[in-house]
């Protein structure tokens, strides 16, 4: 997993690449850790590069998610495909996201 940070004025721009499973979200962690650190409240996740998505994957956007509404923030998501998109709508996270 390759993750890539671009902060605008008023966004941050996330890209992760590759796969992010309970291995690499490990590694993510920090890094939305760090938004907050810095005061970042609208964020963007490109996830067009990402192959493949788990479990933990799905728990850490979740849970960054969560994180950034409960302090007034937001988060979307952009370019999901393939098999991550499939594990979106499988567990109905299109409704919340909106994909």
């Amino acid at each position: 997993m390759k993750v890539t940070r671009q902060d605008s004025e008023a966004e941050t721009v996330l890209r992760i690449e590759g796969s992010l499973d309970a291995l690499s979200t490990v590694d993510l962690r920090p890094v939305m850790d760090q938004l907050f650190t810095d005061k970042r409240r609208q964020v963007t996740l490109d996830l067009s590069a990402l192959r493949l998505i788990d479990s933990s994957g799905v728990g850490a956007i979740v849970s960054l998610y969560k994180r950034l509404r409960q302090d007034g923030g937001t988060l979307k998501l952009q370019g999901l495909r393939d098999q991550p998109m499939a594990i979106f709508k499988l567990l109905r996270l299109d409704r919340v996201f909106s994909l």
